[in-house]
Protein backbone atom coordinates (compact mmCIF):
# COMPACT_ATOMS: atom_id res chain seq x y z
CA UNK A 1 0.00 0.00 0.00
CA UNK A 2 1.46 3.38 -0.95
CA UNK A 3 1.89 6.15 1.63
CA UNK A 4 -1.06 8.29 0.46
CA UNK A 5 -3.51 5.39 0.40
CA UNK A 6 -2.23 4.19 3.78
CA UNK A 7 -2.80 7.67 5.24
CA UNK A 8 -6.34 7.75 3.87
CA UNK A 9 -7.21 4.35 5.38
CA UNK A 10 -5.99 5.44 8.80
CA UNK A 11 -7.93 8.72 8.62
CA UNK A 12 -11.19 6.90 7.82
CA UNK A 13 -11.06 4.44 10.69
CA UNK A 14 -12.55 6.92 13.16
CA UNK A 15 -10.05 6.30 15.96
CA UNK A 16 -9.47 9.46 18.02
CA UNK A 17 -6.27 10.29 19.88
CA UNK A 18 -6.97 11.76 23.33
CA UNK A 19 -3.99 13.73 24.63
CA UNK A 20 -4.22 13.98 28.42
CA UNK A 21 -2.86 17.27 29.74
CA UNK A 22 -4.98 18.11 32.79
CA UNK A 23 -2.82 16.70 35.61
CA UNK A 24 -1.23 18.91 38.25
CA UNK A 25 2.31 17.57 37.75
CA UNK A 26 2.86 17.67 41.52
CA UNK A 27 5.73 15.20 41.51
CA UNK A 28 7.65 17.30 39.01
CA UNK A 29 6.84 20.56 40.80
CA UNK A 30 7.95 19.09 44.12
CA UNK A 31 11.23 17.71 42.78
CA UNK A 32 13.72 20.07 44.44
CA UNK A 33 16.88 18.20 43.44
CA UNK A 34 17.50 20.29 40.34
CA UNK A 35 14.77 22.88 40.69
CA UNK A 36 15.62 26.47 39.84
CA UNK A 37 13.73 29.33 41.40
CA UNK A 38 13.17 30.78 37.93
CA UNK A 39 11.71 27.56 36.50
CA UNK A 40 8.30 27.10 38.08
CA UNK A 41 6.46 26.20 34.90
CA UNK A 42 4.26 23.11 34.68
CA UNK A 43 6.19 20.10 33.43
CA UNK A 44 4.17 20.07 30.20
CA UNK A 45 5.15 23.69 29.52
CA UNK A 46 8.86 22.96 29.90
CA UNK A 47 11.00 23.57 26.79
CA UNK A 48 11.54 20.45 24.71
CA UNK A 49 13.38 20.57 21.41
CA UNK A 50 11.94 23.41 19.36
CA UNK A 51 8.71 23.36 21.35
CA UNK A 52 7.50 22.23 24.79
CA UNK A 53 6.77 18.82 26.27
CA UNK A 54 3.05 19.14 25.53
CA UNK A 55 3.60 20.79 22.16
CA UNK A 56 5.86 17.95 21.04
CA UNK A 57 3.35 15.34 22.22
CA UNK A 58 0.50 17.04 20.37
CA UNK A 59 2.65 17.36 17.24
CA UNK A 60 3.26 13.61 17.36
CA UNK A 61 -0.47 12.95 17.58
CA UNK A 62 -1.24 15.32 14.70
CA UNK A 63 1.48 13.72 12.55
CA UNK A 64 -0.43 10.43 12.75
CA UNK A 65 -3.26 12.06 10.72
CA UNK A 66 -5.77 10.68 13.20
CA UNK A 67 -8.34 13.01 14.78
CA UNK A 68 -6.91 14.55 17.95
CA UNK A 69 -8.57 15.98 21.04
CA UNK A 70 -6.67 17.57 23.93
CA UNK A 71 -7.99 17.46 27.50
CA UNK A 72 -6.32 20.19 29.53
CA UNK A 73 -6.71 23.07 32.00
CA UNK A 74 -6.61 26.85 31.69
CA UNK A 75 -2.94 26.88 32.70
CA UNK A 76 -1.94 24.86 29.64
CA UNK A 77 -4.64 26.05 27.26
CA UNK A 78 -2.25 28.41 25.38
CA UNK A 79 0.06 25.46 24.63
CA UNK A 80 -2.82 23.45 23.20
CA UNK A 81 -4.55 26.20 21.21
CA UNK A 82 -1.40 26.83 19.22
CA UNK A 83 -1.96 23.44 17.62
CA UNK A 84 -5.61 22.39 17.81
CA UNK A 85 -8.88 24.19 17.15
CA UNK A 86 -11.19 25.19 20.01
CA UNK A 87 -13.58 22.40 19.04
CA UNK A 88 -10.79 19.88 19.67
CA UNK A 89 -10.06 21.16 23.17
CA UNK A 90 -11.74 19.99 26.38
CA UNK A 91 -11.06 22.38 29.24
CA UNK A 92 -11.26 20.99 32.78
CA UNK A 93 -10.91 22.65 36.18
CA UNK A 94 -7.42 22.43 37.65
CA UNK A 95 -6.87 18.98 39.17
CA UNK A 96 -6.39 20.46 42.61
CA UNK A 97 -8.67 23.45 42.18
CA UNK A 98 -11.48 24.28 44.58
CA UNK A 99 -13.90 24.63 41.65
CA UNK A 100 -13.66 20.97 40.68
CA UNK A 101 -17.23 19.64 40.57
CA UNK A 102 -16.22 15.97 40.55
CA UNK A 103 -13.22 13.85 41.51
CA UNK A 104 -10.50 14.60 39.00
CA UNK A 105 -7.54 12.59 37.82
CA UNK A 106 -6.55 10.57 34.79
CA UNK A 107 -9.84 8.67 34.83
CA UNK A 108 -11.84 11.88 34.78
CA UNK A 109 -9.74 13.23 31.91
CA UNK A 110 -10.21 10.05 29.87
CA UNK A 111 -13.96 10.19 30.48
CA UNK A 112 -14.11 13.83 29.36
CA UNK A 113 -12.17 13.09 26.17
CA UNK A 114 -14.27 10.05 25.29
CA UNK A 115 -17.53 11.89 26.00
CA UNK A 116 -16.41 14.69 23.69
CA UNK A 117 -16.11 12.21 20.80
CA UNK A 118 -18.83 9.63 21.57
CA UNK A 119 -19.20 8.46 17.96
CA UNK A 120 -15.57 7.47 17.46
CA UNK A 121 -14.76 3.89 16.53
CA UNK A 122 -12.19 3.88 19.29
CA UNK A 123 -9.85 6.05 21.33
CA UNK A 124 -6.08 6.07 21.83
CA UNK A 125 -5.11 7.53 25.20
CA UNK A 126 -1.79 9.40 25.08
CA UNK A 127 -0.49 11.15 28.21
CA UNK A 128 0.84 14.63 27.47
CA UNK A 129 4.11 13.92 29.27
CA UNK A 130 5.25 11.36 26.70
CA UNK A 131 6.84 13.50 23.94
CA UNK A 132 9.06 10.69 22.64
CA UNK A 133 6.20 8.52 21.35
CA UNK A 134 6.35 8.24 17.55
CA UNK A 135 3.39 9.00 15.32
CA UNK A 136 3.92 5.63 13.58
CA UNK A 137 3.11 3.92 16.87
CA UNK A 138 -0.28 5.64 16.99
CA UNK A 139 -0.97 4.55 13.43
CA UNK A 140 -0.06 0.94 14.23
CA UNK A 141 -2.32 0.90 17.30
CA UNK A 142 -5.20 2.40 15.31
CA UNK A 143 -4.89 -0.40 12.76
CA UNK A 144 -4.84 -3.06 15.47
CA UNK A 145 -7.72 -1.70 17.55
CA UNK A 146 -10.62 -3.01 15.40
CA UNK A 147 -9.49 -6.55 16.28
CA UNK A 148 -9.49 -6.09 20.07
CA UNK A 149 -11.38 -4.41 22.91
CA UNK A 150 -8.12 -3.01 24.26
CA UNK A 151 -4.67 -2.75 22.68
CA UNK A 152 -1.59 -1.16 24.20
CA UNK A 153 1.93 -0.31 23.08
CA UNK A 154 4.73 -2.42 24.47
CA UNK A 155 8.52 -2.06 24.19
CA UNK A 156 10.83 -4.97 24.97
CA UNK A 157 8.09 -6.61 27.00
CA UNK A 158 7.29 -3.47 29.03
CA UNK A 159 3.72 -2.22 28.90
CA UNK A 160 3.37 1.44 28.02
CA UNK A 161 1.19 4.06 26.34
CA UNK A 162 -0.72 4.82 24.20
CA UNK A 163 -3.55 2.48 25.16
CA UNK A 164 -6.40 1.97 22.70
CA UNK A 165 -10.02 1.26 23.65
CA UNK A 166 -12.72 0.07 21.26
CA UNK A 167 -16.10 1.79 20.95
CA UNK A 168 -17.82 -1.08 22.79
CA UNK A 169 -16.25 0.22 26.02
CA UNK A 170 -17.76 3.70 25.70
CA UNK A 171 -20.17 3.43 28.64
CA UNK A 172 -17.44 2.37 31.05
CA UNK A 173 -14.88 4.84 29.76
CA UNK A 174 -17.31 7.76 29.99
CA UNK A 175 -17.91 7.12 33.71
CA UNK A 176 -14.27 6.85 34.82
CA UNK A 177 -12.97 9.11 37.58
CA UNK A 178 -10.07 9.40 39.98
CA UNK A 179 -6.39 8.66 39.53
CA UNK A 180 -6.58 5.01 38.51
CA UNK A 181 -7.39 5.90 34.94
CA UNK A 182 -8.64 2.92 32.96
CA UNK A 183 -6.69 0.36 35.00
CA UNK A 184 -9.79 -1.54 36.07
CA UNK A 185 -10.82 -1.98 32.44
CA UNK A 186 -7.41 -3.46 31.66
CA UNK A 187 -8.06 -5.98 34.41
CA UNK A 188 -11.59 -6.77 33.27
CA UNK A 189 -11.17 -7.15 29.50
CA UNK A 190 -8.62 -9.00 27.36
CA UNK A 191 -5.88 -6.57 26.35
CA UNK A 192 -3.61 -7.13 23.37
CA UNK A 193 0.01 -5.98 23.49
CA UNK A 194 1.52 -4.43 20.37
CA UNK A 195 5.30 -4.87 20.58
CA UNK A 196 7.08 -1.98 18.89
CA UNK A 197 10.57 -0.57 18.53
CA UNK A 198 9.46 2.76 19.99
CA UNK A 199 11.16 3.28 23.37
CA UNK A 200 9.06 6.42 23.82
CA UNK A 201 6.04 4.32 24.79
CA UNK A 202 7.62 3.56 28.17
CA UNK A 203 9.22 6.97 28.78
CA UNK A 204 7.11 9.49 30.67
CA UNK A 205 8.30 12.64 32.40
CA UNK A 206 7.60 12.68 36.14
CA UNK A 207 10.74 14.38 37.47
CA UNK A 208 13.30 16.91 36.32
CA UNK A 209 15.79 14.10 35.87
CA UNK A 210 13.28 12.43 33.53
CA UNK A 211 13.02 15.68 31.58
CA UNK A 212 16.77 15.97 31.12
CA UNK A 213 17.02 12.32 30.04
CA UNK A 214 14.16 12.78 27.56
CA UNK A 215 15.80 15.90 26.12
CA UNK A 216 19.08 14.03 25.65
CA UNK A 217 17.35 11.14 23.90
CA UNK A 218 15.37 13.55 21.73
CA UNK A 219 18.57 15.31 20.66
CA UNK A 220 20.24 11.99 19.88
CA UNK A 221 17.27 10.90 17.77
CA UNK A 222 17.29 14.21 15.88
CA UNK A 223 21.02 13.92 15.18
CA UNK A 224 20.63 10.34 13.96
CA UNK A 225 17.75 11.20 11.61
Amino acid sequence: MDAQREKAVVSRDGTVVIVLAAGSGKRFAGDATTQRATDARHKLAQPFGASTVLGTTIDCALASHLPVIVVTTAELQPEATQRVAARDLVLLPAADGESAAAPLGMGYSIAAGVAARPNARGWLVLPGDMPLVRSQTLVALARELPKHAIVYAQHQGRRGHPVGFAAELYSELATLSGDEGARRLLGRYPAQALECGDAGVVFDIDTRADLEAARALHRAQAEAA
